[in-house]
């Protein structure tokens, strides 16, 4: 049977459970399982690799051994209905949930442990559970080629969460992470992170990137083990995240956090990062108090506000004639236009970074979740900003939105890639095009540092999409209390002077 049929098959099951509801529970339930069992055959191979070099008292496992997946779930035949119910919902969660396991004495431990902090067993059928775990032993993940494929089922596991409500923030489509990374080109050495990492997307994009073009070595390896950073404010993504770690090759992905990176006062983070890649939650607001961690000038309750001044701050800055760090990130129409809070940070941004590029991308690469349009900003620390090119990337011939049968592919950036050119020498191979233009500083400046701008080379087309509408609406009304707050102001000190 195919990998595919063996999900396809699970899937099946867990939907005859009554204590599942819905594809997000689902995912939930597999994840946890999968996290276990490709765990475990990556503990067959360390414990192999150390019994082979040093004699088995040099291995110490990471979990009590009754939780590994070869001694509760690999026999068939082994325990099933109340008495698995029982074993899993009164030991191996409450157990791994309060492992003791620092991270520098047993790092793999608390991986684990961090994973199964918010974990949870939402099946209620000891027998259909049963039924899913003999159905994962039809997997093996020791065996490499076996791992690539499911890490290619993997992938679109995690593009399946697009149609499950909420849980389509979690996923930033694979050409565009694959896009992104290929051109910031994160180096073998250079620290890689994921603010708001999701499923991680990007870091496992970027750990294939570095590994393909940079590990030529075993120590290679274990360099790039420690790059890669992420952390991640909610539960399932970060299980799901934790495990295509694993999947990728990362043995103790102890940099991957649960947590929200916004928690932390920024004037407290002393980390310097050579490579940031994000598309951080966009259109919500933070919980009280987050706020407060910003500078008073700049403080706001929206996560992509405040997630673009963490990046500015954290990117390594220039040090021995070398380029600072490098960024790129997902953000929305709303940053580029948006005033108050927004015109300090983009002003902040021009002048701390080089924002050298902007791919403004169409509408539909997020749908169904969101038809919200974005952009791509690409930008160095160290230099400010004297021109930015933009970039608007067209629909393929014959396509006039994606969707889920037609989604972005990676080649269809091909012509953005040819145009690119390079850093080094401030990009002077690039060249104006129906689809490229730039535009210099002193003209953003005086927009108040309005970069929603648009493609000079098209005539002005009307849109009668909702979500367009609605956005300018928002626009308009802001604008309008803009010109009221003015208007409020001149009059307070005309009354104030009387």
């Amino acid at each position: 049977m195919s990998i595919s049929s063996v999900i396809k098959s699970i899937q099946d099951i867990m939907r005859k459970d009554a204590g599942i509801d819905g594809d997000a529970q689902r995912l939930g339930q597999m994840s946890w399982l999968l996290f276990l069992k490709i765990f475990d055959a990556q503990e067959e191979a360390l414990e192999f690799e150390l019994d082979g070099v040093n004699g088995n008292e040099s291995y110490q496992e990471p979990i009590p051994s009754q939780f590994l997946w070869r001694n509760w779930a690999q026999d068939n035949e082994g325990i099933t209905g109340e008495e698995l119910l029982g074993f899993v919902n009164d030991q191996l969660f409450p157990d791994l949930k309060t492992l003791t396991a620092p991270i520098n004495l047993n790092p793999r431990g608390y991986v684990v442990r961090e994973a199964f902090s918010d974990a949870f067993n939402y099946m209620k059928n000891g027998t259909l559970l049963r039924q899913v775990i003999n159905k994962l032993n039809e997997i093996d993940f020791t065996d490499s080629k076996e791992r690539h494929l499911f890490g290619d089922l993997y992938e679109q596991i995690l593009k399946d969460l697009q149609s499950a409500g909420n849980a389509g923030e979690f996923y930033t489509p694979r050409a565009i992470t694959k896009f992104i990374v290929d051109r910031i080109d994160p180096k073998l050495g250079e620290s890689i992170m994921d603010p708001a990492c999701g499923t991680g997307g990007f870091l496992a994009c970027s750990f294939d990137h570095v590994k393909d073009n940079y590990v030529k070595t075993a120590a290679d390896h274990q360099t790039l083990q420690k790059q890669i950073h992420g952390v991640e404010k909610k539960q399932l993504p970060h299980l799901l995240c934790t495990t295509n770690m694993l999947l990728h090759g990362i043995e103790v992905p102890v940099q991957v956090k649960h947590g929200n990176t916004l928690s932390k006062p920024l004037s407290s983070w002393d980390e310097e990062l050579d490579v940031i890649v994000t598309n951080p939650p966009f259109g919500g607001t933070e919980e009280d108090g987050i706020e407060k961690n910003f500078p008073t000038e700049y403080r706001t309750r929206e996560t992509a506000d405040l997630f673009l001044q963490l990046i500015i701050e954290v990117l390594a800055s220039p040090k021995n004639g070398q380029d600072g760090g490098r960024a790129a990130v997902v953000l929305p129409d709303g940053t580029l236009f948006g005033e108050g809070v927004k015109t300090k940070i983009k002003k902040l941004l021009t002048k701390e970074c080089n924002l050298h590029t902007i791919v403004r991308l169409p509408n539909g690469v997020f749908a169904p979740y969101t038809s919200i349009k974005t952009n791509i900003l690409f930008f160095t620390k160290g230099k400010p900003t004297t021109k930015v090119w933009y970039y608007e990337h067209p629909y393929p011939a014959g396509v006039k939105n994606y969707n889920k049968t037609k989604p972005m592919k990676f080649e269809e950036f091909q012509t953005e890639i040819d145009w690119w050119g390079v850093e080094a020498d401030g990009f002077a191979s690039r060249v104006e095009t129906e689809q490229a233009w730039q535009v210099s500083i002193d003209e953003i400046i005086a927009r108040n540092f309005n970069l929603d701008i648009k493609n000079p080379h098209v005539g002005e087309v009307i849109s009668h999409d909702p979500q367009e509408l609605l956005t300018d609406y928002a626009k308009q009304q802001d604008d309008i209390q803009v010109l009221r707050d003015q208007l409020k102001g001149i009059l307070s000190a005309a009354l104030a002077d009387k």
